[in-house]
C-alpha cells in the first residue's frame, strides 16, 4: 500500500510560481510511475504531468507544457511539480497519483487527498 500526501498549494497572483510536493510512504517509489492531475470546480479531473520510476521520461498536458516541470527524488520518496507563469485557469485541486510499473495509468491505483491551488488575476 502506498500513501501519498501533497503539500505546497496556496494562493498566488497570475504570473507567479508554486512548487507542489508529494511525499510517499509505505513503499519505495523507484518502482512506481507517478504524476499529477487536477480538478477545477465543475470540471472533470484532468491529467497534468507524469514521470517514470527512474525519472527518465516525462510527459505533460498541452495546457501546462513549457510552464510546469515534474521531477522526483527517489531517495526522499517525493515527487514535485514546479509551476511557473501561473494563470487563473490553473486554479484547481491538484492530486498526486501513482501506480507500479513504467508508465502512469489513466486510472492510477493510489491517490493523495489533494492540495488547493488558486491563481488570482
Amino acid at each position: 500500500q502506498v500513501q501519498l500526501v501533497e503539500s505546497g498549494g496556496g494562493l498566488v497572483q497570475a504570473g507567479g510560481s508554486l512548487r507542489l510536493s508529494c511525499a510517499a510512504s509505505g513503499r519505495t517509489l523507484s518502482g512506481y510511475a507517478m504524476g499529477w492531475f487536477r480538478q477545477a470546480p465543475g470540471k472533470e479531473r484532468e491529467f497534468v504531468a507524469k514521470i517514470t520510476g527512474s525519472g527518465g521520461y516525462r510527459s505533460y498536458a498541452d495546457s501546462v507544457k513549457g510552464r510546469f516541470t515534474i521531477s522526483r527524488d527517489n531517495a526522499k520518496n517525493t515527487v514535485y511539480l514546479q509551476m511557473n507563469t501561473l494563470k487563473p485557469e490553473d486554479t484547481a485541486v491538484y492530486f498526486c497519483a501513482a501506480n507500479q510499473g513504467m508508465q502512469l495509468s489513466t486510472t492510477p491505483d493510489y491517490w493523495g487527498q489533494g492540495t488547493q491551488v488558486t491563481v488570482s488575476s
